[in-house]
């Protein structure tokens, strides 16, 4: 059974500027160390992704998956679910964008992953919890550079 972690950080800038860095899947492979390859497979209307692949290298871990988004109408909720995976079989996340009304914005990351393979909840969450503080800072750290 999959259980949903998360975390948040405060970043210096806006909810658009930040939801501008996360929608941008092809640039991921440029700012994330795991994420060798990332490509749009299909788009919405407006031209945000509907569906991504990434090939993910982290080591012991690597895998080949393909996410589905959703999109707030306002960009502070960026939300996903896996549609396929040679080593996930669940993943679900979201990326909430809450403006400080001082320049910054409290980004929480939310995580639901469930593998193929078995693993004790001790490693589980400690894996969890290092996917997540790297996503985060990594974000904060791209967006800062812009």
């Amino acid at each position: 059974m999959a259980d949903s972690s998360q975390q948040s950080i405060t970043i210096p800038a806006s909810p658009q500027t930040i939801s501008a860095v996360i929608a941008d899947f092809a640039s991921y492979p440029q700012w994330v160390d795991a994420v060798k390859e990332a490509e749009v497979v299909s788009e919405y209307e407006d031209g945000y992704a509907h569906q991504a692949r990434f090939v993910l290298d982290a080591g012991v871990v690597k895998d080949e998956y393909t996410l589905e988004y959703a999109y707030a109408e306002d960009l502070t909720r960026v939300e996903w679910t896996l549609v396929r995976s040679t080593m996930m079989k669940l993943q679900n996340g979201s990326y909430d964008l809450v403006d400080n009304g001082d320049g910054t914005t409290t980004v929480t990351y939310t995580l639901e992953i469930e593998l193929n393979v078995p693993m004790l909840g001790m490693f589980k969450r400690k894996a969890e919890k290092k996917i997540m503080d790297t996503a985060l800072k990594d974000l904060k750290k791209r967006v800062e550079s812009l």
